[in-house]
């Protein structure tokens, strides 16, 4: 592909305007080409910020051909058919998180984008920072020994009232929204063996959906993740690796600022080493991520499908 890519937005949702469509803006390999809101004067609003060509219309939008890939900000009831559509344009697609509200869902769409010779992306961006995988090589060098057991935490306050994650029609829930974090996490730690044990899930007064649960996880060897989550809690975003011989602990752990000095905590008996890294922005990488997946035209997927799976037996061990 000649040139930088040129990106739609499918809708001018908080996080696209807030988070992504800057991203976008900043990457040497993107071009912000259009935004696309049902509203006309959103549409325009937001175009004339990023400099990019306001549609009316979602459809319209892809439609056009001087698009090659589609960002969806969507509520998550509304991914699956617009993600499809935009496969089906020939689009590659970068889709917040999650995906789809199913596994089967998941797995169809990542099919058609494999069939179709695109990138298919889901937006979880916090994999892509650089803290993570000095875990891993922390891990594998056996600073910890060996590996007993995973436990990670996020929660966030409450929302507005109207807000769409409390909405059950659109695909709301802290299962989804918050949860997917501490097991994507589990999962990039202990691998797709895991297994779902045990879950809760619980709803707060006079709403829709779930806004709090808990999961125990396990491993075939008997290493166990222990996650809680939830979306009326005071804020809380961290995980620990506990093992043979010592700990690790990571502190604003999912969604950190660019300009955070990012630190990890490793303790062992009485001792604590504090080993801090340089500051890195985890949006940018994910779109420098999506960039690279685009020119593969493919993006993986097990990561993806595995984490669908087991959002599913959560919520159906829940029950």
């Amino acid at each position: 592909m000649n040139g930088p890519v040129r990106i739609g937005v499918l809708g001018c949702a908080d996080i696209a305007v807030r988070r992504m469509l800057p991203a976008f803006a900043a990457s040497p390999g993107l071009e912000v080409a259009a935004v696309a809101s049902r509203d006309r004067a959103r549409a325009e609003q937001v175009g004339r910020r990023f400099g990019c060509r306001p549609v009316q219309g979602y459809a319209e939008l892809l439609r056009a051909d001087d698009v090659q890939a589609v960002y969806v900000p969507l509520p998550a009831a509304l991914h699956a058919p617009w993600v499809e559509a935009a496969l089906n344009s020939g689009k590659h697609v970068l889709a917040e998180k999650p995906l789809t509200t199913d596994p089967e869902s998941t797995e169809r769409l990542l099919d058609l984008a494999a069939k179709q010779g695109v990138a298919l992306m889901e937006n979880v961006m916090f994999v892509h920072h650089p803290r993570h995988e000095a875990v891993r090589r922390l891990v594998a060098e056996g600073r910890i020994g060996e590996l007993r057991s995973f436990r990670a935490e996020f929660a966030i306050p409450p929302l507005a009232d109207d807000d769409i994650r409390y909405s059950a029609e659109l695909g709301g829930g802290a299962l989804a929204d918050v949860g997917l974090y501490p097991l994507r996490a589990a999962l990039h730690f202990l691998g797709h063996g895991l297994d779902v044990v045990g879950a809760r899930l619980t709803r707060g007064a006079g709403r829709q959906v779930e806004t709090a649960g808990a999961a125990l996880l396990a491993t075939p060897g008997g290493v166990t993740a222990h996650l809680t989550f939830g979306m009326e809690h005071a804020y809380l975003s961290r995980y620990e690796l506990w093992g043979s011989e010592g700990r690790i602990t990571v502190d604003r752990a999912f969604t950190p600022p660019a300009d955070l000095v990012p630190v990890i905590g490793l303790h062992r008996g009485t001792e604590t080493e504090e080993i801090r890294l340089e500051p890195a922005d985890q949006v940018a990488a994910t779109v420098a991520a999506f960039v690279t997946a685009v020119s593969a035209r493919s993006a993986p997927r097990a990561d993806t499908l595995r984490q669908a799976v087991l959002l599913d037996d959560v919520r159906r061990r829940s029950t």
